[in-house]
């Protein structure tokens, strides 16, 4: 095979490793087409590339690597961003004989869901590659250790705190397998729009946590909306029958992150149709975690309803 056609069998990976690193699709897609041009430019002599034995490690850790640059400078962009942030979701329809591409086929075969990608914002850049090339990928902490510049034991010790900030208190559970989720999504959705809200109480873990991302195009939660009361009243605010959008808004059922979802629209007090991905966290017949899309510019591949 010339060079190109190996990077195209490697391209899928790539981009599930980026976009689990970056949690934005366009800039996973961005770091992939920079590892691309790296390759090309390091490997385009027969000799050099005949010197790389094992091309997949070797293109993981430039991909790594970019992605590392890319995290840290994406902290002051974090720090101005209007109200809460929420990554790029990727939204696939949920449907029987669906085949999805090989990168959503990733996508779908390791769960990783948006409540990991939301925990995930909360690790320095160090820790979350560290954690999402060795407990996602199953990359050895030696070449963790060498995309990040330190020693396997730094890097191990990285991925250990990096996994106790994902399993700790008040983080959103999710260990549910996809009958679980789409039974308990089409209770909440059902729950809402009937404005049930004993019901929705029921399908809410005490502790559950609701998220929204308008990005200062359309009104959101600035703060995190925590708790079962609360979150079910705000849920029934913007959606039940004397909700903002009563009667008025339009949900599908998809897949968000590999998980169970709703994606709607509704049209907006000033004529714009509002478009949202509700994605959500689910564990021990409960959902933990509601987290509400808004910003346009985050949802600009999906068609209209």
């Amino acid at each position: 095979m010339d060079l190109a056609t190996e990077f195209e069998a490697e391209r899928a990976h790539l981009t599930a490793l980026a976009h689990r690193m970056l949690g934005s699709r366009a800039e996973a897609e961005d770091a992939v087409q920079e590892t691309w041009l790296r390759c090309a430019a390091a490997l385009a002599d027969p000799a050099a590339r005949a010197q790389v034995h094992e091309l997949p490690a070797w293109l993981t850790t430039v991909c790594a690597r970019i992605c590392l640059d890319v995290l840290r400078s994406a902290r002051l962009r974090r720090e101005s961003y209007p109200g809460q942030w929420l990554p790029e979701p990727v939204v696939t329809p949920l449907a029987d004989g669906f085949a999805p591409d090989p990168a959503e086929r990733v996508s779908r075969a390791d769960q990783v869901g948006t409540a990991l990608l939301v925990v995930l914002e909360r690790l320095s850049p160090e820790q979350r590659v560290a954690l999402v090339l060795h407990d996602v990928f199953a990359v050895p902490f030696d070449a963790v250790a060498e995309v990040l510049g330190t020693t396997p034991a730094a890097a191990r010790q990285l991925a250990s705190r990096a996994r106790r900030a994902v399993d700790a208190d008040g983080v959103p559970r999710h260990r549910a397998d996809r009958a679980e989720q789409r039974r308990l999504v089409e209770a909440f959705l059902a729950a809402s729009e009937s404005g049930d809200l004993a019901a929705l109480l029921r399908v809410l873990a005490p502790d559950v946590v609701l998220v929204g991302d308008g990005g200062g195009h359309f009104p959101s939660a600035r703060r995190p909306v925590l708790g079962a009361d609360a979150v079910a009243r705000f849920v029934l605010g913007v959606f039940g029958p004397d909700g903002r959008y009563a009667g008025r808004a339009r949900f599908r059922r998809v897949l968000v992150d590999g998980t169970v979802g709703l994606y709607g629209e509704a049209p907006y007090r000033d004529g714009r149709t509002i478009r949202v991905v509700l994605s959500f966290a689910v564990h021990d017949g409960r959902i933990t975690g509601v987290f509400n899309q808004l910003n346009p510019e985050k949802l600009t591949g999906l068609p209209p309803l």
